[in-house]
């Protein structure tokens, strides 16, 4: 395989899901070697953060990337789509702290990269390949990844909560070539008893149900769930019975754990290198994906890396 790249720069326009905020990202083709890199066009001399795992500074709810005080937000849904179609660099402008929520996945990144389309470029692609087990495992949640090898990138995520709604979940990606039809569009979700709880905190202001999926898993009074809609800004609904508020029906009956697999592919984009192995996260989260993500891109400094080039017979 050959490096890619975007053939052609593309914009888009949201909000951030945490500050709320307006703002425009810009995907342009990039060289060689480049990576992803992110340019805050708002701030004086547009400062440049390189997207790599060690760059996370905060995981509450979101990755965010910070270089000398620089930060940007929300990174992860942007950075699944471009490792999702198989592109090695890209440089990203934004002016402001938080990318677009969109609608809570990377479906519409997606959509506009096959528009412009993908440009094969003169080096070879350099694959990490897997010789041995990697694992993380966090004592305090009983979340753990495993990176084991194998001869092509796979995920397998499951998820857990003590909710009637939303208990144990399961999904599956056996080829990074089925992310398109099979992840991208799958939407962020936020449990009704966390909300006020997050607003609180100053997160989710541009948060509502074009760009999440709410579990709604323990019955509120009506007159609650009223002030709940007023504080987010939506619309009041009567909801009598337990489930998952949506302004969207669900795409598959496992979409949280499927948005879980998205974002795990969206934090294993900061090692900076394809993967050719099997991927086994068990309850993952966004700081655990990074401490797995930032012990990979240890083991890519210490380990030999492999240029893979097409054979002719």
């Amino acid at each position: 395989m050959k490096q890619r790249t975007i053939k052609e720069s593309f914009s888009i326009k949201g909000k951030g899901l945490h500050t709320g905020l307006k703002t425009t990202i810009t995907f342009r083709p990039a060289p060689v070697d480049f990576g992803y890199r992110i340019k805050r066009l708002d701030l004086e001399g547009s400062p440049v953060i390189m997207a790599s795992a060690e760059n996370v500074m905060n995981t509450q709810r979101c990755t965010v990337l910070s270089v000398d005080g620089v930060q940007v937000a929300t990174i992860e849904h942007a950075l699944a789509a471009l490792y999702g179609c198989e592109i090695d660099n890209c440089l990203i402008e934004i002016d402001s702290p938080e990318f677009s929520i969109l609608d809570g996945s990377s479906v519409e990144y997606i959509n506009n990269i096959r528009r412009v389309g993908l440009e094969k470029q003169s080096k070879e692609r350099i694959y990490y390949e897997v010789d041995r087990n990697i694992e993380y495992f966090d004592a305090e949640t009983g979340s753990y990844l495993i990176l084991m090898p194998s001869d092509r990138f796979s995920v397998h995520v499951q998820i857990a909560f003590d909710s009637e709604v939303l208990t144990v979940q399961n999904a599956f990606l056996e080829n990074l070539s089925d992310f398109e039809d099979e992840v991208s569009m799958c939407r962020t979700f936020v449990f009704i008893k966390e909300i006020e709880s997050l607003l609180k905190t100053g997160l989710i202001k541009g948060g509502d149900l074009n760009n999440a999926i709410v579990i709604y898993d323990q019955l509120i009074q009506q007159q609650e769930l009223d002030r709940l809609a007023d504080i987010m800004g939506v619309e009041r609904r009567k909801i009598d019975k337990t489930g998952y508020i949506v302004n969207k029906p669900l795409l598959f009956p496992n979409e949280p754990a499927r948005h879980k697999l998205l974002d795990v592919i969206g934090d294993i984009a900061l090692v900076g290198k394809f993967i050719k192995g099997k991927i086994i996260a068990n309850r993952p989260g966004h700081r655990i994906n990074n401490l797995f993500a930032r012990n990979i891109a240890e083991q890519i400094k210490t380990e030999p890396v492999f240029e893979i080039h097409e054979s002719f017979s």
